[in-house]
């Protein structure tokens, strides 16, 4: 008798255990994913901040109004943007505006700023496609270990199906045999007729 435990894990319903298809990728995908996420999160944050950096400077350059409620707003907002580089360059002054006689600036430390944020999105950006790049091989293995797993069960199917008996009625189930016919009783003798004259015939 075939043990089924040597054809591996059987599937249900028939041979008793449930066969689980590969999925010793998912936890580096969940890794994957969520490392992706993050870094699509800093790499929106760092865009937004380039463009208050930009924003800024030209409002500088151009010595717009501070009591203006945009150029208040991108103000704060620079002011937050600039917190690790403010002090490293001075500011050049160029003047004051027509109009408002507000100074212009041209603020090297936003450049310097701008350079390094630009930087940091650059290296955030090659390992998002890193990170793509990683998950579009860990799915292709997935894939891959599926084929091999369901090559493996139909295998294990076919194997099974050739070793299982011919004739599935059991020998005790088979029908008796039939018993000989009865013997015929044999043919009874004619007399045989003697010509007047003749001597019997002896046994007769």
């Amino acid at each position: 008798m075939t043990n089924p435990s040597q054809y591996g894990t059987q599937p249900a319903g028939q041979y008793g255990t449930q066969a689980e298809p590969p999925d010793h990728h998912q936890a580096k995908r969940v890794i994957a994913l969520g490392a992706r996420f993050v870094g699509y999160l800093v790499y929106f944050y760092i865009i937004v901040v380039e463009i208050f950096l930009l924003f800024g400077f030209l409002l500088l350059l151009f010595g717009a109004n501070s009591s203006a409620s945009f150029a208040a707003w991108i103000y704060r907002n620079l002011d937050r943007a600039m917190d690790p580089f403010r002090g490293i360059f001075t500011p050049i002054e160029l003047g004051t505006t027509s109009g408002n006689e507000v100074q212009s600036v041209f603020d090297t430390s936003i450049l310097f700023a701008m350079i390094v944020y630009a930087i940091l999105a650059i290296a955030v950006h090659a390992f998002i496609h890193w990170l793509t790049v990683r998950l579009h091989k860990l799915d292709q293995a997935e894939h891959e270990d599926q084929l091999r797993y369901e090559n493996q069960l139909l295998r294990d199917a076919l194997a099974r199906s050739t070793e299982l008996p011919a004739d599935p009625t059991p020998v005790n189930a088979q029908q008796p045999p039939r018993p000989p016919p009865p013997a015929q009783p044999p043919a009874a003798q004619q007399p045989t007729q003697q010509t007047p004259g003749q001597p019997p015939q002896p046994g007769i």
